[in-house]
Order: C-alpha cells, then sequence, then structure tokens
C-alpha cells in the first residue's frame, strides 16, 4: 500500500490541481489564435506554425516521463513548480522571437517542458491519490473538466486580449498568469512513499506495465485522442477562415469544446467510478467519428461549426480521467505519475502527427479534407482498441533482490 506525506486537505488539493490545469490547457488554447497574426507580423507560413506546435506536443510527451519519475521520486511541488516557469519562459519567448529557430526553442521546447508538469500527467496522480478509491474518478473528471473550463474562459480572453492590445502585448499577459502558479504548488507538496508492504521498484513497475498487452492498447488509443485534440486546437480557427467565416467563429467554437467538456469529462469521470471504464472509453471514440463527418458533409456556416463544436466537447477530455483512471487501478498509485507519463507519450505522439499532418496537407492540397477523413478511421480504429483492455488490477511483482 502507498502513503501519501501531503501538507494539504484533498479538497484543497483538488482546487489548486484544477486551477493550475485550468490555467495551463486554457492557455494552450490560444496558440491557434495567434498563428495568423504572428504569420503576418513575420511572414511565416501556416507549416511553421504547425511544426512548432507539432515540437510542442513532442516534448511535452517526452517531458512527462521525466516529470513523473521526478513528482514520484522528488515531490510533485517542485516539480509543478519548475515546468511552469517554463511554461512562462516559453510565452515570453513566443513574443520576442524574430526566427523560426527561435520560435521552436520558445513554442516547442519550453511550453512542451512546462505543459509536462503543469497538465494531467503529473496533476491528475496528485489528486488520485488525495482521495479514497471510490472518489479518485470523480476527483480526476473534475480536475480535466478544469481544464475544459480553461478552454472555455481563456480563448475568447485570448482573442480580446490580440484584439485589444496587440499579440505581442497578450503574450507577455499569458506569461504573467502562469507565472502565477509557482507559489501555487506549495499545496501540491508531498510524493508517495513507501509503506511497510512488499514494495515494487520503478523499474520493475514500468518493465510489468511494458509486458502488459492492455498498456500497449491505452497508449495507442491514447496516440487518436492527442491526434484528435491537437489537430482541432491548431487548425480549426484557421479552418473556419478558409470557409469564408470570421476568426471569431473559430475563437467561439474553440472556447464551446471547453464549455461542453466541462459536462462531458465530469459525467465520464462520475461514469466511470460505477461502469466500466474500457466501454466508456469506446464509447467516446466513437461518438468522436459522428462529430467529424458531420462537419465534413454539412456546408460550413457559424451553427454547423458550433454545432460541431458542441459535440466534439461532449466526447473532448472525456478520454483522460478514463485512461488516467485505469492506469491507477490496473497498475497502482506508487508510480502511477510515471506510467501516466509514458502512456501520455502516445497521446502526445498523436498530438504531433495531427497537427503536422494538418499544416503539410494543407499547404500541398490548399484543404484539410484528408486530415478529416484520417481522424474519422482513428477514432474508429481507437475504440476498437479499448475493447480488450483489462481492467482487472494487477498484482505487484517483485524483483529478485526484493523477494
Amino acid at each position: 500500500m502507498t502513503d501519501l506525506k501531503i501538507a494539504s486537505s484533498p479538497t484543497r488539493t483538488i482546487l489548486i490541481g484544477t486551477f493550475i490545469v485550468l490555467l495551463a490547457m486554457g492557455t494552450r488554447a490560444t496558440f491557434g489564435l495567434f498563428m495568423q497574426p504572428m504569420g503576418l507580423h513575420h511572414d511565416w507560413s501556416r507549416e511553421v506554425f504547425s511544426m512548432a506546435f507539432a515540437l510542442q506536443n513532442l516534448v511535452w510527451g517526452f517531458g512527462a516521463i521525466g516529470a513523473g519519475m521526478m513528482a514520484d521520486r522528488l515531490g510533485s511541488a517542485r516539480t509543478v513548480a519548475i515546468c511552469a516557469l517554463f511554461y512562462a519562459a516559453g510565452l515570453y519567448g513566443n513574443r520576442v522571437a524574430t526566427t523560426e529557430l527561435q520560435l521552436y526553442l520558445s513554442a516547442g521546447l519550453l511550453i512542451g517542458l512546462g505543459q509536462a508538469g503543469t497538465t494531467f500527467a503529473v496533476i491528475l496522480p496528485v489528486i488520485a491519490r488525495s482521495v479514497p478509491a471510490a472518489s479518485r474518478s470523480t476527483a480526476m473528471g473534475i480536475a480535466t473538466a478544469g481544464g475544459s473550463l480553461g478552454q472555455f474562459l481563456v480563448v475568447p480572453s485570448g482573442q480580446f486580449a490580440i484584439d485589444s492590445i496587440g499579440w505581442v502585448d497578450a503574450y507577455v499577459v499569458f506569461a504573467c498568469i502562469m507565472a502565477f502558479t509557482v507559489p501555487l504548488t506549495w499545496f501540491l507538496r508531498g510524493r508517495p512513499v513507501a509503506g511497510t508492504g512488499p514494495q515494487q521498484s520503478m523499474m520493475s513497475a514500468i518493465r510489468q506495465a511494458l509486458s502488459h498487452p492492455t498498456f500497449h492498447f491505452l497508449f495507442w488509443s491514447y496516440f487518436v485522442c492527442g491526434f484528435h485534440t491537437a489537430f482541432i486546437t491548431l487548425h480549426l480557427p484557421a479552418f473556419v477562415v478558409d470557409a469564408g467565416l470570421n476568426a471569431s467563429t473559430g475563437a467561439v467554437a474553440i472556447g464551446l469544446i471547453g464549455l461542453f467538456n466541462v459536462f462531458g469529462s465530469f459525467s465520464c469521470g462520475k461514469l466511470g467510478g460505477t461502469h466500466s471504464k474500457k466501454n466508456l472509453l469506446a464509447i467516446v471514440y466513437a461518438m468522436r467519428a459522428i462529430g467529424i463527418l458531420w462537419i465534413l458533409v454539412m456546408p460550413i456556416s457559424p451553427w454547423v461549426v458550433y454545432v460541431f463544436a458542441g459535440w466534439m466537447g461532449l466526447f473532448w477530455l472525456g478520454t483522460v480521467p478514463l485512461t488516467q483512471g485505469l492506469i491507477a487501478q490496473i497498475y497502482g498509485l506508487q508510480f502511477a505519475a510515471t506510467l501516466s507519463g509514458m502512456v501520455f507519450l502516445g497521446h502526445q505522439l498523436g498530438s504531433f502527427a495531427g497537427v503536422w499532418l494538418g499544416g503539410k496537407v494543407q499547404a500541398l492540397t490548399g484543404s484539410y479534407d484528408v486530415v478529416w477523413w484520417m481522424g474519422i478511421a482513428l477514432a474508429l480504429i481507437a475504440a476498437l482498441l479499448c475493447l480488450p483492455v483489462r481492467e482487472k488490477p494487477l498484482g505487484i511483482r517483485l524483483s529478485p533482490a526484493a523477494t
């Protein structure tokens, strides 16, 4: 059994963790809004931003593994604080970047490292350890819903900031917002420590997970989640403008995704406490395919875009509490942040593919249609991958030395 030495109450841990995720995910969702004004100012193509955002997701994915290990070994507070500083530095770096390489270093490397420790892979295991097992799925659903609420609140605010003070100063505002989260990490201090029973080493836990087929099913289904969310977050505003609508329609659509996902994420977390998480995951992915088909076959208008946003929002990040809940349920909590980071790498590999392919295909064909169709096929594949997941908890496999 794993204990947690932490100086705050479960309720406070949930609130602070949710607030940090809200700011981190909300800020991330604004990046598509900066693409056009920055591109016009620096004469950068859409493909440049796609590569920067793709690198960011890749660094985020690999960084989440390191951040998870750091949180499990050294504590959550210092991990989240360091990553929040990286995030703020990257946002300010976007403001002063004048070359493509500088953009890749700020938006790709620094912000990617920042997101690794301020989002789900580290925050959700902290929350999961702070509550009883019966409330774990619901608590993670609350935190995930907070990330979506951030998208709803921050994206329209970001568009307002860009319109009123310009994209340069808007980046300064967002950098200050992320720096504000550093002192809040004091309330997340603590790390899991060994109990009195047989203990598993980190490497033993990793080897056990990698030898378990379910781990790979979760990894590759999460790949699809990342493909969808990153592609839509970055490219939907541009897709809307390409269709002849104004930029505010895209900003409102991204905000609506966040609003509807407040309900979607909370509901998935709540249902995950009483129903099969793998079956819920399969349903979520299948429903995404329907939403993408809608925007492909319907003539584009504001209301068509808003219906798409609302539908996708219901199934947007509901995958997170279900996937993270399965990791905790199957593999335990002792190294939950590490294993969550490893599975989250799959999500970010999908994010890399989604944003890069979006920019590349649009540059080659002048349209996003091929990527939308790919999104439908991948959604159905992910639904099938979830069905053979084994939800039964694994027993601790000890190394010979520990035995």
